[in-house]
């Protein structure tokens, strides 16, 4: 039933959105001039927010206009319209559309309401979307998480994109929001990365020539900033072609500021010593399976926060959701690079012997030979 400024409710500790007034304001405009419901041709019933304002909208729509002379005159389409809105939602009465029209301001303004509700839709459309991939990404009964996180950033990227249509972008400045820290990982989570970054770090010390292929992998894949930076001082060593061992990764690390109170050196000595267990491609992809997960999960709360913002313009919400998304596009393209097979090299054409091609015989004869002196 919709819902009365002057009632009761409004002593809830919610206060009430001012989409709600803008919902009640184009029902109203609809119910007492229904000829503009062609002026709103963009809007549905699931843009919303409450399923007594969707049932009215859906009535409305599902019904023949009146003439208007007649309509001015008896409640007789009004009758209609409340009669197939109390099949979705009985709460309503003839009170309750008597109270929509009452609160409508200026029918004419019906096109402006109804943009003010599409914007609203829109925020909360993004907003499950969002939630959606955080519950995705943090999902760890999924056997495949990254693929299924991934499928669910692309359909919120449709949405994102579909939305951008409705509310082309300007001028748009970035919006205000800034991004949320990221989440520390849990406690279990934070141990096991640390377990597959050090025994990544071992491996590829053990093995450094194959540095080179894992570009893949960057140091903001890690979890500890102290493996990301060890990481860091052997890709460096290995791109300038130094020696790599635990010592020189050890050097390199302490002209990298990484050497502070509580990374004690033996121990770091110890661990990039440590015996190599497994293919260092292996620990590589477990270090960056958590990094597009994380960086899922950060997208997603950024999104949200977006979305959450009142002062956010659609516009601007579009604008950083997909400057959001791109940042997880990039993890995303060294994640295919890391998992897809390596093509074969391409074959070498063989070299044929020079075949003698067939001619004239020559006409002319060789010149004399000039006489040895």
């Amino acid at each position: 039933m919709p819902r009365n400024p002057t009632s009761d409710e409004d002593d809830l500790d919610t206060p009430t959105p001012p989409v709600f007034f803008a919902e009640q304001a184009l029902l109203g405009a609809l119910l007492l001039e229904p000829h503009r419901l062609g002026e709103v041709p963009g809007i549905g019933p699931e843009a919303f927010s409450t399923a007594a304002h969707s049932a009215v909208f859906a009535a409305i729509r599902s019904l023949p206009a009146p003439d208007p002379a007649q309509h001015a005159q008896n409640t007789a389409w009004l009758d209609k319209v409340l009669a197939s809105a109390r099949k979705q939602a009985r709460g309503l009465s003839a009170s309750s559309l008597h109270i929509l029209i009452q609160v409508c301001p200026r029918p004419r303004h019906a096109p402006a309401y109804a943009r003010m509700i599409e914007a609203e839709h829109a925020r909360r459309t993004v907003r499950t979307g969002a939630q959606r991939l955080g519950q995705a990404a943090g999902d760890r009964t999924h056997p495949q998480p990254v693929p299924a996180a991934l499928a669910v950033a692309d359909a919120l990227t449709d949405v994102v994109d579909r939305l951008a249509a409705t509310f082309p972008s300007g001028p748009a400045s970035l919006p205000h929001t800034p991004a949320p820290a990221p989440a520390p990982p849990p406690a279990h989570d934070e141990a096991a990365a640390a377990e597959e970054e050090r025994s990544l770090l071992a491996a590829t010390t053990a093995r450094p020539a194959v540095i080179d292929q894992m570009r893949w992998l960057t140091a903001d894949d890690f979890v500890h900033p102290l493996n990301a930076g060890l990481w860091q001082a052997a890709t460096a060593l290995a791109r300038r072609h130094a020696a790599v061992d635990p010592v020189t990764i050890l050097w390199e690390a302490q002209h990298r500021g990484l050497l502070t109170p509580g990374a004690e050196p033996a121990e770091l000595l110890r661990a990039l010593a440590a015996p190599a267990a497994g293919d260092p491609h292996y620990w590589g992809e477990r270090v960056l399976h958590r990094s597009v997960l994380i960086t899922a999960r950060h997208v997603a709360r950024h999104i949200e926060a977006l979305s959450d913002a009142p002062a956010t313009t659609p516009q601007q919400l579009l604008l950083g959701s997909r400057r959001a998304l791109a940042n997880l596009n990039t993890v995303r393209a060294r994640w295919h690079q890391a998992t897809s097979p390596t093509p074969p090299p391409p074959p070498h054409a063989s070299k044929a012997p020079a075949r003698t091609r067939a001619g004239p015989p020559r006409t002319t004869a060789p010149g004399p030979s000039r006489a040895t002196r």
